[in-house]
């Protein structure tokens, strides 16, 4: 990737594209007050040189799959491989190396647990040459990042985001029955679970490679006509099935120091300090999981020192958690969505190996 330096309006323009992917640029420069074609030139010039990309996420757990934090040890010359491997995969994303050399972590989406006539993929990936020991914590609420790092999103004024915004509808009272729960955050998201079409599926696998894919190309990936598509990802997105998100390195924003915290929180404590992570700035993401450790967190620092005040000043003021083990990432071998092109030809001639690649 060429060398890359954010400026003040690039900044701006991640904020917006963060608030909704899809934004068209006429309306990023009208909020912005800056002409249409330099926003199409900075966004293209960023996705160019694979600093940013704008991708579409499915919510698996509106689609009855399940997601998972995953550490891996293996010995330390399987681990670029590995990496490599998992990338490759539709069902991986978040793959990080950490420092050491002897471990990485991922996401994993499944469908649930069942007799389906298949190894199950855990069982393949402790298979595979060189893994020495496969853990997976099954994510069962996320509770900060959702929505896109706070680090990122502190360029836009109030004024300037409310031109970006539509008006969101007042939120449902639960306690009202004429008052339906809003349907983006079900009680039960499995009751929730929406059948998608081979369209559907089309339509959101073509929005993974390209968030701000056009409508002719999403028609064309899809066999539908432009209005269909568009009124498809209107419906979806209203679903919660359907959210996009904005890659970019957090060290473009001085931020190159990337941790991973797994915390030990008793059930008691848990939803004072899911409500704590939200609002801490350093929270890239956070999630309640099963396994040793209840709450999973990845945070992102400007410094080493940071990390440590990060542990030492805001978690150590938090009541119930009781213990933290932490790890700092190598590097990204994949984040939210698939490789772009170029990095997937790149390694296409990485060594292959048993289970983890099929």
């Amino acid at each position: 990737m060429e060398s890359v330096t954010l400026d003040a309006l690039d900044r701006r323009l991640v904020h917006a594209l963060q608030l909704d992917g899809r934004l068209p640029f006429s309306r990023i420069a009208a909020a912005l007050d800056v002409p249409e074609r330099t926003v199409a030139r900075r966004y293209h010039r960023l996705r160019s040189r694979l600093a940013l990309r704008v991708v579409g996420l499915v919510d698996g757990r509106r689609t009855g799959m399940l997601d998972w934090i995953v550490r891996v040890r293996c010995a330390p010359e399987a681990v670029e491989t590995l990496a490599v491997l998992l990338a490759r995969r539709e069902d991986t994303s978040w793959i990080a190396p950490l420092v050491g050399g002897t471990e990485l972590t991922c996401v994993i989406r499944t469908p649930p647990p069942g007799d389906d006539g298949r190894r199950p993929f855990f069982e393949q990936l402790a298979r595979t040459a060189g893994v020495r020991e496969v853990g997976a914590a099954c994510v069962l609420r996320p509770v900060a990042g959702v929505g896109g790092w706070a680090g990122r999103m502190d360029a836009l004024g109030e004024a300037e985001q409310r031109l970006l915004l539509p008006p969101r509808p007042a939120p449902a009272d639960p306690a009202d029955p004429a008052d339906p729960a809003d349907p983006a955050d079900p009680a039960d998201p499995a009751e929730a679970v929406p059948v998608l079409s081979p369209a559907d599926s089309a339509l959101l696998r073509a929005l993974s490679q390209d968030g701000r894919a056009d409508l002719g190309r999403l028609a064309s990936a899809t066999g539908c006509s432009e209005s269909t598509v568009r009124r498809r990802i209107g419906q979806l997105r209203d679903s919660g099935v359907l959210a996009f998100e904005v890659e970019i390195d957090p060290a473009l924003f001085g931020y190159p120091i990337e941790a991973l915290l797994w915390l030990d929180v008793p059930p008691a404590g848990l939803g004072a300090v899911a409500e704590a992570l939200a609002g801490h700035q350093q929270v890239a993401f956070a999630a309640l999981t099963t396994g040793p450790s209840s709450v999973f967190v990845m945070v992102e620092c400007r410094s080493v020192s940071g990390l440590h005040a990060y542990v030492t000043d805001e978690l150590a003021a938090l009541h119930g958690i009781t213990r933290i083990e932490s790890a700092v990432t190598q590097r990204r071998t994949k984040r939210a969505g698939p490789l772009p092109a170029p990095l997937a030809e790149k390694r296409a001639g990485a060594p292959s190996g048993r289970a983890a690649a099929q």
